[in-house]
């Protein structure tokens, strides 16, 4: 009766998130332990002392407010809530240091935003490294207007993930450091389906599922198949598409699929779904890594769960070559084409950082929405956000190209907050810069998302309008490279944002509390908002003619150094003391 019971309260749960016109969630983010690879138990961030935290269902034209209560004790908090464009709401994107300040402990922030979209979605902190310590789940937002509404009979949400048994701010320290020059990023320790290894999905046979599948991870790209089945890709990132049929999908971290998938008819076997982590992104891949994770489509429970077939070969879907079903076309004429050179360099502490045009992003001391509400007509000039935090500045409802040339041998998933764009155009690996005179193909209806991945030694091209006034992030979604500096921000229409947009009173509340000011230019200069000294920037470059392993090598060798100076001085004042005896 119990059980029954409390399966009846959450049905009911699920449906008031679904159907109600106001979601008020009250969020304590608090530390649980949790062990979902069987293989340690660990420190989580979770939400009302439970992980994983809760999928969020809403419909679109609904609103949510969320009242955010910090109850980590040592760490600030935040809630972005990913792929939402937040129209006319950008200081509710939850990005501290951009739209709002950090969550102190103790403190209560309140999110208050409608859903004016239709799709999968996901939220996370934005927090230095935090979402991959748990602070992550899906979000759905139905469609009243679906396109594929009578063509299946139920959906499941399916999240992918990587998973590191040691917490982020340690990770982070050996990342971001002097005997890390590579730039070397940690190796997950597992790979999570629903937060599990042992997620089994119970089907029924001849009917048709709406999959939703999330990539809430830190780092791994993963391939995805079922065996046996085959899926038909209907939406990415929140937009619908024509059906695309596919035996396997590339996902990235933060990106989103929605495929349609129709059960056999017989039903005494069980079929194995796979996610693959992308090995290729590891700079070493452990021994003791399985970088695959299993699930089943289970038609019988009581038949054996069968070992999936070991894959030799991956061809998934390029997802450039979606098409929207609303058939929009390819945006011409952009106004200005920006050109963003991404590359991975040392600076003068000997660490390995991330840069677009070899600036390197350092958040601000004044979060970039309170720089544009208080600097009048000089809002629409891009120097006064700092000049590490690399600001461009957008004029309403003009058509922008940007042009992202991959300077690194590694893949990168891209994500741009308040919008999807279209995308026009991705290179092959090692394909170098983008060559306008080269008359590569566009496509005439591009396909649209909000996270696009660049290849190695690649690029792509990208076009958006200018349609959604905000303060936006653009920013590389593998969390170490984010954390060290893989980042822009596009400040959009900005006198539009003075004119028509008010920060409610919480925020101000929220940056008191630590201390941030919410006036003035990025270094937080109100009398003269082009004078940026004391400005957050970041490490000094590398001195002429020095490498990073040059800084390891004297680190070592002056360690070294020490360590025989030392050895001379004890024995020399201490004449008591024996020195070591070599046996011979």
């Amino acid at each position: 009766m119990a059980i029954r019971a409390v399966f009846f309260w959450a049905l009911a749960l699920q449906v008031v998130g679904v159907f109600c016109d106001t979601l008020t969630l009250n969020w304590n983010i608090t530390w649980v332990e949790a062990n979902p690879d069987g293989l340690m138990t660990r420190p989580v961030i979770g939400i009302n002392d439970q992980w994983p935290p809760p999928v969020v269902n809403v419909t679109k034209g609904d609103r949510i407010v969320a009242y955010v209560t910090n109850h980590l004790g040592n760490e600030t908090t935040s809630i972005h809530w990913h792929g939402i464009y937040q129209t006319n709401t950008t200081y509710m994107d939850g990005v501290p240091g951009v739209t709002q300040c950090a969550i102190s402990p103790n403190y209560t922030m309140v999110y208050n935003f409608t859903v004016d979209q239709t799709g999968t979605y996901w939220y996370h902190s934005h927090v230095r490294g935090q979402y991959p310590d748990g602070l992550r789940q899906s979000l759905v937002v139905n469609d009243p207007e679906n396109p594929y509404i009578g063509d299946y009979d139920d959906e499941i949400v399916v999240s992918l993930s990587d998973w590191y048994h040691d917490q982020m701010p340690e990770l982070l320290k050996q990342f971001i450091n002097v005997e890390n020059p590579t730039g070397a990023e940690p190796v997950p320790k597992s790979a999570l389906m629903n937060d599990t290894q042992n997620l089994t999905v119970l089907v029924e046979p001849g009917k048709t599922y709406l999959f939703r599948l999330v990539n809430v991870g830190a780092f791994a790209s993963q391939y995805f198949w079922i065996e046996d089945h085959d899926m038909e890709i209907v939406e990415i990132d929140g937009i619908w598409t024509e059906r695309a049929e596919t035996d396997m999908i590339y996902i990235t971290s933060a990106q989103r699929y929605s495929f349609l998938v129709t059960m056999k008819n017989e039903s005494d076997t069980n079929y194995a779904m796979v996610a693959s982590m992308d090995t290729d992104l590891f700079d070493t891949v452990p021994s003791s890594l399985n970088w695959n994770v299993t699930g089943w489509l289970t038609y019988d429970e009581s038949a054996s769960m069968p070992t999936p077939a070991i894959k030799q070969s991956f061809s998934p879907y390029d997802d450039v070559d979606l098409v929207p079903t609303d058939g929009q076309e390819m945006y011409t004429d952009p106004v200005e084409t920006i050109t963003l050179d991404l590359s991975m360099n040392n600076l003068g502490d000997g660490a390995n950082y991330a840069f677009f045009n070899d600036i390197s992003y350092v958040s601000p001391k004044v979060p970039s929405i309170f720089t544009t509400l208080t600097t009048s007509s000089a809002a629409t000039d891009a120097a006064i956000y700092g000049t590490d935090s690399h600001a461009f500045v957008l004029e309403k409802d003009q058509v922008y190209e940007i042009v992202l040339n991959n300077d690194d041998t590694g893949t990168h998933p891209i994500h741009f907050h308040g919008r999807a764009f279209q995308v026009l155009y991705r290179s092959a690996v090692d394909a170098g810069h983008y060559d306008p005179s080269a008359n590569v193909t566009f496509h005439s209806v591009p396909a649209r998302r909000d996270t696009l991945y660049v290849p190695a030694s690649g690029h792509f091209v990208i076009r958006f309008k200018a349609n959604n006034p905000g303060i936006w992030i653009f920013h590389c979604h593998i969390e170490w490279h984010m954390d060290v500096g893989l980042a822009a921000i596009f400040v959009e229409a900005p006198m539009y944002i003075q004119e028509h947009f008010t920060v409610p009173e919480n925020h101000y509340e929220i940056c008191n509390a630590t201390g941030v000011a919410t006036a003035g230019n990025a270094a937080g200069n109100t009398e003269d908002v082009y004078d940026l000294t004391g400005q957050n920037k970041s490490v000094a470059p590398l001195p002429a003619g020095f490498t990073a392993r040059g800084i390891v090598a004297l680190v070592f060798s002056c360690a070294a150094a020490f360590a025989g100076m030392a050895s001379i001085i004890w024995y020399g004042i201490a004449p008591f003391k024996a020195p070591p005896i070599t046996l011979q």
